[in-house]
């Protein structure tokens, strides 16, 4: 008797053209994961008849849904289709800026970098984003690193690079680029995606195809430990599950190959500081889907869309005021974080923007220890006028999307 192993399981998946609606079987992409637990799930009712016999002699089967998660650890490229679907936009490329004179100042560890003429605002370019220097006759210390834009006027950015490295005061150096690397990726104010996925396990040690369609992303959770490896946790609500006996999906895209992420390769700047005292960061995009029964069918008519509601926690070492005091004084901050997938001034990166948020809390932990304070936080969507961030509540980019 052969029984079902994880290792012979494929996720691959790919977006609907119609919703619950299987789309063509070419083109699919597999997933690294963890665990995936999708499945069919059904409402049930059992009779409440009182009856001489004094027992109950029925139970029905109601609306069918697919509900579940996606669990895996976060690396470049690989859960973008889904970080973009929660966000309800795609994935777009900041064009680079080429022929710029540029001029490299500051000893560390922020830098500045400053163009002739032009205007970065214009270009796209917003505080939070990763940029790196890839054209033009540096020093090799300057070129092709992550810098990590804290602020920024029109023709100056002020950035930290990761992992530490340096740079080195230089120029006017003529002919340079300045690149966006990757795509980056925001709730829009307009124009909102509404995707859902087909998702399909096949389980080649069996034959067997569990097809779930419909699948619209209700809930992303990502942590970033400060050991240990990021993860992601990503909900679905669907409509409803087909089984086969052959895989749907023929010749899907392979899975990924990028590493992970973890928080000891990167950068956490609080209100464009960078934060050495940051023990955890939890961030949370709830979609807060909904559907309704309707009569004459086991199935939802539709999944409908709520707001796109971004909040998490962050926990930090209690080293002094400043943190406490943005909870006691309601204060807003922005919160910029940036995880590589390893020490090279360029590794592959994820990093996410969160222009505007408000503290909640500020509780300390207690005991023979250093102490802990936990700071629950809610984004707000950032109206301010450019320079600066994003106007939205969240901004991921991701050097392979």
């Amino acid at each position: 008797m052969t029984i079902a192993t994880g290792v012979a399981k494929q996720l691959r998946y790919k977006v609907e053209g119609t919703w619950g609606t299987a789309p063509g079987a070419t083109g699919a992409q597999l997933l690294r994961r963890v665990t995936s637990d999708l499945g069919l799930k059904k409402q049930t009712y059992a009779s409440n008849e009182i009856r001489s016999d004094y027992q109950v002699s029925d139970m029905r089967h109601g609306i069918r849904s697919i509900e579940g998660s996606i669990n895996g650890e976060l690396s470049p490229g690989t859960f973008k289709d889904f970080i973009a679907a929660a966000l309800r936009k795609a994935f777009a490329t900041t064009t680079a800026m080429t022929g710029l004179s540029i001029t490299v100042a500051g000893s560390g560890p922020t830098y500045t970098v400053t163009r002739g003429s032009g205007s970065f605002v214009t270009d796209g370019v917003r505080a939070g984003d990763i940029v790196r220097l890839t054209a033009g006759s540096f020093n090799a210390a300057n070129l092709n690193k992550n810098l990590l834009v804290m602020s920024l006027t029109t023709t100056e950015l002020t950035v930290r690079p990761l992992n530490g490295v340096a740079l080195v005061a230089e120029g006017p150096i003529a002919s340079a680029t300045v690149s966006v690397p990757g795509k980056r990726v925001w709730t829009p104010t307009s124009g909102h995606l509404d995707l859902s996925y087909y998702i399909e396990h096949w389980h080649s040690d069996l034959s067997l195809s569990e097809q779930f369609a419909g699948c619209k992303i209700n809930q992303i959770d990502i942590s970033l430990p400060p050991t240990g490896i990021a993860t992601i946790g990503v909900q679905f609500l669907g409509k409803d599950l087909t089984t086969a006996g052959s895989a749907y999906y023929t010749s899907p895209t392979a899975e990924t190959t990028t590493g992970v992420l973890a928080a000891v390769n990167g950068l956490l700047a609080v209100q464009g500081v960078a934060v050495a005292t940051l023990t955890g960061l939890n961030l949370s995009i709830k979609g807060n889907m909904q559907a309704e029964p309707v009569v004459g069918s086991n199935t939802y008519a539709d999944i409908g869309e709520g707001r796109v509601v971004v909040d998490g926690q962050f926990t930090a070492l209690f080293d002094g005021a400043t943190l406490r005091d943005y909870f006691v004084n309601e204060t807003e901050i922005s919160l910029f974080a940036a995880l590589a997938t390893g020490t090279s001034a360029a590794a592959d990166f994820v990093s996410f923007a969160l222009p505007r948020i408000k503290v909640g809390g500020a509780d300390k932990d207690d005991g023979e220890k250093n102490l802990i304070q936990t700071f629950p936080f809610v984004a707000l969507y950032n109206s301010a006028a450019y320079p600066g961030p994003e106007q939205t509540t969240l901004v991921v980019q991701d050097s392979q999307a």
